[in-house]
């Protein structure tokens, strides 16, 4: 494929960047205060809330398991350009209905909107494959995750501010993001996938099932979409646990875990910003991979023995150096697939990470923190939920190495 001229790509990578920030930030914003829109409509019953938010999380990544494969299939056959409009203005409109939903039934009809509107994540992965020099790739994959990091940095404390005002005010500042970058994007974004490098749709392969396909015709994308999803499991089990373990561990309040996952965020904007580029340019791909997945096992081993809270904050920096391991991998996903295929195999890579989102929650806190903390347990082990997620970190590295050395470059 003919990347566009420098000055054009350039332009088309930070445009992106920009959608994926607004589009975390939108989701950030609308954490701190959903949980209490959902219990004003359960008439402030706490367990009610509690089942609904539950259940209103695992539709929004049901929703991205079943679309992102249909919107990367979509977007091989009419170009990444208008997907990623179309998404923006329906995750507009639909922060909108949020807003001014009369009723429960009509926030969980919002969220499953959203969870079809934010699939287009595949397709700004797509658009950043196809702009992107092999030299780049992986750079631009780690500015897409510093986007992700800043978008939760700034979210949920911008949340919380206009939370305080009023619970639905967080959604028209979402629905005015969305829309002033799709407007944006609507006169200023081109398109990136030319129309002969473009094919042909096909339903078999544009479903969960059907994407899956497509990633085993391309054994090395197969072989790190695997090692991908343990590094993805153990991450979002993270997220789901955090707060609990350092309150029950440590007594951390809210003030401090805010302090410590803004730290996580900024670690990671500056890895994932500054870090990447030159890590895998000196070690290639393939070590820097190995590497960063290598630092992830001590670092969650660390985070499940510490002695002190201090010592998770030492772990959260020098961890964050093991963040290089997901833009590699996708870098080196992205260089062996073609154009025609980009969006279906990021449909798939993304259909797998949202299951990811769904067991996380069941595995790390209800099932091994719950239990681990509990009186039954034959010792207690609150750390249980990292010491799984190393595991999962250690069997990324073990099928990766078996991996490289049976597809050698």
């Amino acid at each position: 494929m003919k990347n566009p001229p420098r000055g054009p790509r350039q332009a088309a990578v930070i445009f992106v960047l920009v959608t994926v920030f607004i589009d975390v930030l939108g989701i950030g914003i609308i954490i701190p205060i959903l949980p209490e829109l959902i219990k004003e409509f359960a008439g402030g019953s706490t367990p009610t809330a509690g089942r609904w938010f539950g259940i209103l999380a695992s539709t929004y990544a049901l929703m991205q398991f079943l679309f992102a494969p249909l919107l990367g299939a979509l977007s091989d056959r009419v170009g990444r350009r208008p997907v990623i409009l179309i998404s923006l203005f329906g995750l507009g409109v639909d922060y909108l209905v949020m807003a001014w939903a009369p009723s429960l039934g009509w926030l969980f009809a919002g969220r499953l909107v959203a969870g079809v509107m934010g699939a287009s994540f595949t397709t700004a992965n797509a658009y950043i494959a196809d702009v992107s020099r092999p030299e780049d790739r992986a750079r631009n994959f780690g500015l897409v995750g510093m986007a992700f990091g800043l978008g939760f940095i700034v979210g949920p404390g911008l949340g919380g501010l206009l939370g305080g005002i009023d619970l639905r005010l967080p959604f028209l500042v979402s629905a005015g993001l969305a829309l002033v970058n799709w407007l944006y994007g609507f006169f200023v974004l081109p398109e990136s996938l030319p129309p002969e490098e473009r094919g042909r749709f096909s339903w078999r392969k544009a479903n969960p099932v059907g994407s899956l396909a497509v990633l085993a015709s391309y054994p090395l994308v197969a072989g790190l979409t695997a090692a991908f999803v343990f590094v993805v499991l153990a991450q979002r089990g993270l997220e789901t646990v955090w707060v609990l373990y350092t309150g029950h561990r440590f007594g951390w309040d809210e003030r401090m875990n805010g302090f410590s996952l803004m730290l996580v965020g900024v670690m990671a904007a500056i890895v994932q910003g500054a870090l990447v580029r030159p890590i895998v340019g000196r070690l290639g791909e393939r070590r820097a991979i190995l590497g960063g997945l290598a630092i992830a096992v001590v670092t969650f081993v660390g985070y499940a023995l510490a002695t002190a809270g201090w010592v998770l904050l030492v772990f959260i920096v020098l961890g964050s150096i093991g963040g290089v391991a997901g833009p590699a991998i996708q870098s080196l996903v992205a260089g062996a697939v073609p154009s025609e295929d980009q969006g279906k195999v990021q449909g798939g890579i993304t259909s797998l990470m949202s299951l990811t989102g769904i067991l996380a929650p069941l595995i790390f806190t209800a099932g091994l923190f719950s239990y681990f903390t509990s009186p039954s347990a034959p010792v207690e082990l609150p750390g249980a939920p990292f010491l799984f997620g190393a595991v999962m970190y250690a069997l990324a590295l073990w099928s990766l190495v078996r991996l490289f050395r049976r597809m050698p470059s």
